[in-house]
């Protein structure tokens, strides 16, 4: 029976080989054998190599007539190979894209996929070549046409279009289960999982996810056939299906129903979902981990590995290491996880693990709260209260102070669940109700129902109740006065006030009025300078002064600039001695860089600018952008060196005067760089205290970079640098940033000559740092610092390749 359709498909190529007019007859003697046998189904090997033959002999010779037709009545496997060949041979690729753009509009991809499910082809070679030719068919299309292909060759059309086919093909897997016929899923697996992996996610999960949600509300079969759509995803693909899943699935009981338990199942699926997810990666949205962790939560045999997690997740927040070592965004990312997992347990599994829940507290909010980053202070603080009010339900619970704003309430609100139909998912900041995200289900269930109504008073008897003080009289204080009490006149009598009067009034005034008192009497002031600015810095508020800090320090800042040596070296010479607060040797960074800040300003009409350089303040703080502020200083400083010809109005003459801090700025600085590695009883600037080396380095970048036209700022420069490179694989980010600000002051402040002549050495070594650090640090402030750090050495380059020799 065989032999006859054979022959008949032998004859048929044999014609159209020999051209003429006999190549429509084999056409249709084509068609007669291919029905003789019974169908394309039904041709068995031999067959379907000849009717392999004839296809290709078609696209050669393509005669007159429909002979596009044959392609779309042939097996869709054996047409789909014959057609890619013959976009490859030359001359033949337009028409061959026409057939096969005809081939997926008429619907022959869910036929294909339908009959490697019935009977999967022989050879696995074989089924990975028809599974590179499915996946790939838009690249073969566009490579050969060169960006001419037809619209639905477009990644963006045809994976859509792709994943209908599989919606097809498993509705008739469907109704072959009911019917008691068997058929495998396999290669419909293996499509999703190479779609997935070549990153067309997005495409073809827009279209396979809602449908699947729909079909799985209420059919366990559809249920069992989805579970096995993705459970026979090769492990080298089911990262990628996984991911793909848990960001586009509208929620957690949607993911269940999805996936089932394949994390229990499938040990690469475990890993993605309870490690690389949590642990490696922090890109994904609120809502991600919420519909995550939700999963875990909504099934017994994966509640197990939500506990797990729990405990992994807080071994990593615990782990000083890591928050050394780890950007901000991944440890708020890491919060977050932990926060949503905690909503999701119950009390007998806090009661199991209550004391390894304060055990990871206590160590993670001491982690935290020795950062020197205030956003990393305020997670640990946040997530510590969460955990306490988990494990405390009925004592006494943590409570830090902070500032409340939408990040905040946002990771509070993470600890009561959102209902399951809620969850969606979008970007972290996305619009939302704060009052209803931390909201309770009890307090809403509670406002809903009815309350007994309050007796109402009567309007007039509530109105007589309120009137009824309107009787008595009130005093008359208009000509009362407030009784103040005189400020000191001479800076000594501040002194005596100051250390040992015990009028509170009279104390209170001195503090008041010391500023204005040492900036109107300079003279006085060098004779007891020093005996005051130690006075200063003892001192401590007897009572409570409105902006108490602020005096005192504006007060050191007026004694400072009066007589800079001396209480400059005395300042500097405090910061590394013993019995000191930590509190103490900030305030006197702070009170260097605003005196030299004020010193380093132009004077005008004989008045000193003392308000205008507070206004000028550069942030020491951690938390803010460094980068812009050096952005900006370097468009300040380009803008200053830039010569304009205006034609216009003439405009105002700023202010001129001599550098005052040109002088003194060694004493500012050098003492300041000299013992920072020398630990002392109390104090350790490279060990615990790393909070104040921070704040030094910083003040050290703004003290070089005020420095700038001074007589010692090349040795500044030098000694600077000598600092960073000592300093510079240090744990803390913080410091890192004021390292990075270090070179940008020299490389702004000293000139460019000398950065040639005498730090080149130097400058090669910073240079190779700062490569490394764009590349491998994990702090993204620092990355940017480093990168503009590389930016300003290149244009310093070229500018001393323009000058002439």
């Amino acid at each position: 029976m065989a032999e006859g359709p054979e022959r008949a498909l032998r004859e048929a190529a044999a014609a159209l080989e020999r051209g003429g007019p006999g190549a429509a007859a084999a056409l249709g003697a084509a068609r007669e054998a291919v029905a003789a046998a019974g169908g394309p189904a039904a041709l068995g090997e031999r067959e379907r190599a000849v009717l392999g033959a004839f296809l290709r002999s078609l696209a050669r010779a393509r005669p007159a007539g429909e002979w596009r037709s044959c392609f779309l009545e042939a097996p869709p496997g054996l047409a789909l190979s014959v057609l890619l060949e013959a976009l490859a041979a030359p001359g033949c690729a337009r028409e061959a894209a026409e057939v096969l753009e005809r081939f997926l509009r008429e619907g022959r991809v869910p036929a294909l996929l339908w009959e490697l499910c019935q009977a999967p082809a022989g050879s696995p070679e074989l089924q990975e070549a028809l599974l590179g030719q499915i996946v790939c068919l838009p690249d073969h299309v566009s490579n050969k046409l060169q960006g001419k292909n037809p619209p639905v060759f477009f990644p963006q059309n045809y994976f859509p279009l792709l994943g209908g086919a599989i919606i097809q093909v498993l509705q008739k897997i469907s109704e072959s289960l009911r019917g008691g016929l068997d058929c495998s899923i396999s290669f419909v697996s293996h499509v999703l999982g190479k779609v997935c992996v070549h990153g067309r996610q997005k495409e073809i999960l827009s279209v396979l996810v809602p449908r699947l949600t729909d079909l799985t509300k209420s059919d366990c079969i559809w249920q069992r056939i989805c579970w096995r759509l993705v459970e026979c995803v090769p492990d080298r693909w089911m990262e990628a299906v996984v991911l793909g899943f848990v960001q586009r699935a509208p929620g957690a009981d949607v993911l269940s129903r999805l996936l089932g338990n394949l994390v229990v199942k499938n040990k690469k699926a475990q890993f993605v979902v309870t490690q690389k997810m949590l642990l490696l990666q922090y890109g994904h949205t609120t809502a991600v981990l919420q519909n995550l962790l939700g999963y875990l939560a909504l099934d017994s045999l994966r509640r197990a590995l939500l506990i797990k997690v729990l405990k992994e997740l807080l071994e990593t927040w615990g782990s000083s290491s890591a928050v050394k070592h780890s950007p901000p965004e991944q440890q708020q990312y890491i919060s977050k996880a932990i926060l949503i997992c905690l909503s999701h347990l119950k009390e007998p599994e806090i009661e199991s693990c209550r004391q390894e829940l304060l055990t990871s507290m206590m160590e993670g909010v001491k982690c935290h709260l020795d950062s020197n980053l205030p956003q990393i202070r305020r997670l640990g603080m946040i997530v510590a209260e969460s955990i306490s009010s988990k494990i405390n339900t009925d004592g006494p619970v943590l409570k830090f102070q902070y500032e409340e704003d939408d990040e905040a309430r946002e990771l509070k609100s993470l600890l009561v669940q959102t209902p399951p139909f809620c969850v969606v998912p979008g970007p972290p900041d996305d619009d939302r109700n704060d009052e209803t995200d931390a909201a309770l289900p009890g307090e809403l269930e509670s406002n809903n129902k009815s309350h007994p109504a309050a007796p109402v008073k009567p309007e007039e008897e509530s109105d007589a109740e309120l009137d009824s003080d309107d009787d008595l009289i009130p005093y008359d204080m208009s000509e009362d006065k407030e009784l103040k009490t005189k400020a000191p006149v001479y800076i000594r009598d501040c002194i005596e006030v100051l250390t040992g009067s015990e009028d509170v009034d009279k104390w209170e005034a001195t503090v008041k009025a010391l500023e204005s008192l040492v900036r109107k009497n300079p003279a006085a002031t060098r004779e007891v300078s020093v005996e005051l600015a130690k006075i200063l810095l003892h001192l401590e508020e007897k009572t409570c002064v409105e902006g108490f800090v602020e005096l005192r320090q504006r007060a050191q800042v007026a004694i400072l600039t009066a007589d800079p040596i001396p209480v400059a070296k005395y300042l500097t010479s405090q910061f590394y001695s013993l019995n000191y607060s930590l509190r103490q040797r900030v305030d006197i960074l702070d009170v260097l860089v605003l005196a030299a800040q004020e010193l380093s300003c132009p004077k005008s009409h004989g008045k000193t600018k003392h308000s205008d350089a507070q206004k000028t303040h550069i942030q020491l703080l951690p938390g803010s952008d460094s980068s812009k502020d050096w952005r900006r200083i370097v468009d300040e400083r380009i803008k200053s060196k830039t010569r304009r010809f205006a034609t216009g109005r003439p405009q105002v003459e700023r202010a001129s005067g001599p550098n005052e801090f040109n002088s003194v700025a060694g004493h500012f600085f050098f003492p300041l760089i000299q013992h920072f590695d020398r630990p002392l009883t109390t104090f350790d600037l490279l060990g615990e205290d790393h909070f104040v080396l921070g704040r030094l380095v910083h003040a050290l970048a703004i003290l070089m970079y005020l420095a700038v036209n001074t007589v010692a700022v090349t040795a500044m420069g030098k000694a600077l640098l000598e600092f960073v490179w000592a300093l510079r694989f240090h744990t803390d980010s913080y410091v890192r940033q004021g390292l990075l600000s270090c070179i940008s002051s020299v490389l702004l402040s000293v000139p460019a000559e000398r950065l040639l002549e005498d730090v080149t050495e130097e400058l090669l070594e910073a240079q190779s740092w700062l490569g490394d650090v764009v590349e491998k640090d994990p702090d993204g402030d620092c990355r940017r610092l480093a990168l503009q750090n590389l930016l300003l050495m290149e244009s310093l380059k070229k500018k001393l390749k323009t000058v002439p020799s």
